[in-house]
């Protein structure tokens, strides 16, 4: 799978949100886009629920950031 990443630390709200959802409107089905977070994007995860995309949050305890994994699979 392809992947594309986006950094986030240091924005403050709601720029991460916009960040996050506009790279996910130019991402392809089968692509997965990689976020680092410095906090968990709570707000995020039902957005991306109602729109059928997928996800995996892992909290990196010694780097303290939050690792995100985004995609929607083409079936």
């Amino acid at each position: 799978m392809k992947k594309r990443s986006l950094d986030v630390r240091g924005l403050e709200a709601p720029e991460p949100l916009e960040r996050i959802l506009d790279a996910l409107g130019t991402l392809p089905v089968g692509e997965q886009l990689d976020v680092t977070h410095w906090r968990e994007p709570l707000l995020l995860y039902p957005v991306l629920a109602e729109h059928g995309w997928q996800y995996r949050a892992e909290y990196d305890e010694q780097a303290g950031i939050w690792l995100i994994s985004i995609w929607k699979d083409g079936h």
